[in-house]
């Protein structure tokens, strides 16, 4: 959220997605629009592709309408991983971003026990009262898009549960509870809404105003929908206090490949 690809990580925290119980192949498309004070600030597009025992998932996002005048930015990423006992687990994950002429390259590697590697280019620069990543806070983390991979039977297992968030600098915890239902225009069936509470844990320079915003101030919510009769749910819609505005990230459609 504070990198220069901070659209790209918004979208991929709401994308559509779903992890299928049958033998075959299933294959999905998801479309989102992000906005600031009634504003159209950016679009992107996910597409993810699921077998029995693995996942791809690949995403765009660019800025769009007056955001695009002041600071085009684009974005591209990409995870592979393996299903294991219905629970999503990452390989590999890139993102590759250009802010007007800054360009910007970071690529994780995931073992068994989480993080096993990463690399930023260019580097992070390590600041005064920085919280440096540990192998001990890598552990069973995992990356922005599969951060967003949910399978249950039930409606509130959907926020009975801790994020350990990593996107290649910031190790964050995301701690999702229950708000209640409410119905979704476009979607069929009751939504499933999260208060999100960020908790940031490494990764980032202590005192930074965005940081204490939102761990202190910031609201943050993620409305989950059921996908037709499949049991599993995918997210709709979040939105995102920041100290300008709340950030809306809104899908306009999510629809089989």
């Amino acid at each position: 959220m504070f990198r220069p690809a901070g659209l790209i990580l918004l979208c991929s925290a709401v994308f559509g997605t779903v992890v299928p119980a049958a033998a075959d192949t299933h294959a999905f498309r998801a479309e989102y629009s992000v906005s600031l004070l009634g504003l159209t600030i950016g679009r992107g597009t996910f597409d993810s592709s699921f077998s029995p025992d693995g996942f791809t998932i690949k995403g765009s996002v660019g800025s769009a309408g007056l955001a695009r005048v002041f600071d085009k930015t684009t974005a591209v990423t990409e995870v592979q991983g393996a299903v294991r006992r219905d629970t999503a687990h990452p390989l590999s994950y890139r993102i590759t971003y250009t802010q007007g002429s800054k360009k910007g390259d970071t690529k994780i590697r995931f073992s068994g026990n989480g993080v096993d590697s990463f690399e930023n280019a260019p580097p992070t620069p390590k600041r005064e009262r920085w919280v440096p990543l540990t192998d001990e806070v890598l552990r069973a983390a995992v990356d922005p898009l599969t951060s967003t991979l949910i399978r249950t039977e039930d409606p509130a297992a959907v926020c009975d549960r801790t994020v350990r968030f990593f996107d290649g600098e910031l190790r964050a915890d995301l701690r999702f509870s229950l708000r209640g239902t409410t119905a979704v225009p476009g979607f069929t069936g009751e939504g499933v809404t999260c208060d999100v509470s960020f908790v940031p844990v490494a990764g980032y320079q202590q005192g930074r105003s965005q940081i204490e915003f939102l761990k202190n101030r910031s609201r943050i919510s993620i409305t989950f929908v059921k996908l037709g009769e499949t049991g599993f749910y995918t997210p709709a819609s979040a939105q995102v206090g920041t100290q300008i505005g709340t950030l809306r990230v809104t899908a306009e459609r999510i629809v089989p490949r």
